[in-house]
């Protein structure tokens, strides 16, 4: 195996570690708890090409069904298929999306990582809020309640810290897949 695939290799599992390990830090609520796996979601699809974000969180969502207890309520399918698993499953969208937006303003990394964090984030809620809504049977002001409305500030503070790492972090990345 090469340097560079080496390196890919690498760094898509770091990143599929880190999401796993942002699961263990949270700040619980009901229906689902306050975690950092969004803020590494977030660093993957704005610092890492898009094959290698979306194998980062494939890999990371493969382990969990596997049955590591990875998720913030375990491990395994049932984990998977329960209330938040629209959420885990919306960051297969939502980090393509931004990471492809990363690759297309690569000229723009500042402008591009705030779009990129904010449509990553929106994907990751358009595909977690119906999935809870019927896994719960809310209503549409139910599952906004429960479901979006307490994790405003923590998203605004993981898009802000995504910005502010994402110059420096891509810079380093780039430099180590062209050595």
């Amino acid at each position: 195996m090469e340097r560079k695939q080496i390196a890919r290799f690498v760094l898509t599992a770091l990143f599929a570690a880190l999401i796993s390990a942002g699961a263990f830090i949270k700040i619980p609520l009901v229906p689902a708890p306050v975690t950092l796996q969004t803020l590494f979601a977030l660093l993957a699809a704005t610092i890492l090409p898009p094959a290698m974000a979306l194998l980062s969180v494939i890999a990371y969502l493969l382990l969990g069904v596997l049955g590591l207890p990875i998720f913030t309520t375990g491990g395994g399918l049932a984990a998977m298929l329960g209330p938040t698993g629209g959420f885990l499953i919306g960051m297969i969208p939502g980090v393509l999306a931004g990471s492809l937006i990363m690759k297309a303003m690569e000229n723009r990394v500042r402008l591009a990582s705030i779009i990129s964090a904010i449509a990553t984030t929106a994907l990751i809620y358009l595909v977690g809020l119906p999935w809870m809504s019927v896994q719960l049977n809310l209503s549409f002001t139910a599952t906004l309640a429960a479901g979006l409305l307490p994790f405003l500030v923590g998203d605004t503070l993981k898009i802000i810290i995504t910005v502010i790492v994402t110059p420096q972090a891509r810079a380093r990345v780039k430099e180590i897949l062209e050595k």
